[in-house]
């Protein structure tokens, strides 16, 4: 399998989940404002849609969209433990935390990385961001570790890479404590740490 990405964006939940599964694969970067991979390639060629992550298959098809990557590889290697069990109730809200991480999570912080963005529009989106914020401060009030179950999914995988933007975009986590110490335990994963090393994102 090859994963295209762009480095600390999205596709980095994907890249920590293959690190997860302990099996072989291989990345390139995609510069999505030239449509280019990093070889060269024409990224629109492979990925219509112009944006990342896909994930190109060992027969040579493309599977494209963050949480439909996810739950392909945690399908595809069960042993790595990334997905509750298809068509169970603990499946189905880790299918709810990917849904709500990418249509509101994600989403709020779009603005903060637009070219041509306003202060304004980027302080607005920052109060956006943290009203998302604290109703992930409310679910891990309980002291779980972990999203789901009690064990490290690629809905933790997620939320960490889009969590993780508070650093780059001047928010201090340090106003929701329970989600700063999920962050800092994502953090602490070999296979987070294997991820961002190879995206440039840490030494």
């Amino acid at each position: 399998m090859k994963l295209y990405y762009k480095p600390g964006a999205c596709p980095l939940a994907s890249h920590i989940a293959l690190h997860e599964t302990g099996r072989p694969f291989d990345i390139e970067a995609v510069d999505t404002t030239a449509g280019r991979t990093e070889s060269g390639a024409d990224y629109q060629a492979i990925n219509p849609k112009g944006y990342v992550p896909a994930l190109q298959l060992e027969d040579g098809s493309v599977l494209t969209e963050g949480a439909a990557v996810l739950q392909y590889i945690a399908d595809n290697t069960p042993e790595a433990g990334l997905a509750p069990k298809a068509g169970s109730l603990a499946r189905a809200r880790m299918q709810e935390q990917l849904n709500w991480i990418g249509t509101e999570l994600h989403k709020a912080f779009g603005p903060l990385f637009r070219e041509g963005m306003s202060e304004a529009g980027k302080d607005a989106a920052r109060i956006a961001v943290a009203a998302k914020f604290d109703f992930i401060e409310t679910q891990l009030e309980d002291g779980r570790d972990w999203l789901i179950g009690g064990a490290f999914s690629v809905a933790d995988a997620y939320l960490f890479a889009v969590s993780n933007w508070a650093n780059f975009t001047g928010i201090d986590l340090t106003g929701w404590p329970n989600l700063a110490a999920f962050v800092s335990r994502c953090a602490d994963r070999p296979s987070v740490k294997a991820a961002m090393r190879a995206e440039g994102l840490i030494q």
